[in-house]
């Protein structure tokens, strides 16, 4: 069982290593085959593929919970699934439940601004074959090709509108998180210093500003990706509508 014990001395993870190029490269693998048959992937038979999606979901995080308690790692200041890769996972586990539009919104920024971004530069401690590394890249390559399953296969799309729910959503969510950060002494969106290492956070400014300016940072972000995927859908029904009819 070492594969799920704490020690990370056999399992020390390097970005770009040979198993973080393999898990990527199937990302980008499995990423264009979603897409490429994407009009094949809209039989009855993928409703159940989505539930059992979504149930895989909630087994790996009970897992991970359960790996941190028997490794007493468990702790209220960090464990608890408020991260935004977090909130990321309990939302695609929602769309795939309910297939609200209002969730696939928000997810659909928070999935391919973060979770994209954790899967090319992970902070992770475990390499292959330990649990925790299966854990990381399922649960965060799961939540872009649900998203992207949805905007490609199910025909969803964010609005303008979208980009408004997002910043109310974490806005709302931002006082809470900032209670909870004093109730449990923790750190949780880094609300309340910066990470120890070097990051990004080092170009936004000293405390509390850098806040300010990762929520502008956020809703540039956002804006972005609304406008390219906007371009794609544009060009995507121009083609369509110039294609011969049968």
């Amino acid at each position: 069982m070492e594969w799920f014990g704490n020690s990370s001395k056999s399992f020390d993870f390097d970005m770009f290593s040979r198993s973080h190029l393999i898990v990527v490269a199937i990302f980008l693998i499995i990423t264009v085959a979603i897409f490429l048959n994407r009009k094949k992937m809209k039989s009855g038979i993928w409703r159940k593929i989505e539930i059992s999606a979504a149930l895989s979901l909630i087994l790996f995080e009970i897992t991970y919970h359960v790996w941190m308690y028997v490794n007493h790692d468990w702790k209220f200041s960090r464990s608890l699934p408020l991260e935004l890769c977090n909130i990321s996972l309990i939302l695609c586990v929602i769309l795939l439940l309910t297939k609200k539009k209002l969730v696939f919104e928000i997810l659909f920024f928070t999935a391919l601004l973060g979770a994209s971004q954790a899967i090319l530069t992970p902070a992770l401690s475990y390499d292959f074959p330990h649990f925790r590394f299966f854990h990381f890249f399922y649960a965060h390559i799961m939540v872009v090709w649900v998203t992207l399953y949805f905007t490609w296969v199910k025909g969803y799309h964010p609005t303008f509108r979208s980009v408004i729910k997002l910043i109310v959503f974490i806005n709302l969510l931002l006082p809470v998180i900032l209670a909870i950060n004093k109730w449990t002494n923790g750190n949780y969106w880094f609300l309340r210093h910066k990470p120890k290492g070097p990051s990004l956070f080092d170009a936004l400014g000293p405390y509390p500003w850098y806040i300010l300016s990762l929520e502008g940072l956020l809703v540039v972000l956002s804006l972005i990706a609304w406008l390219i995927f906007r371009k794609w859908e544009k060009e995507h029904h121009k083609d369509h509508s110039r294609s011969p009819v049968a």
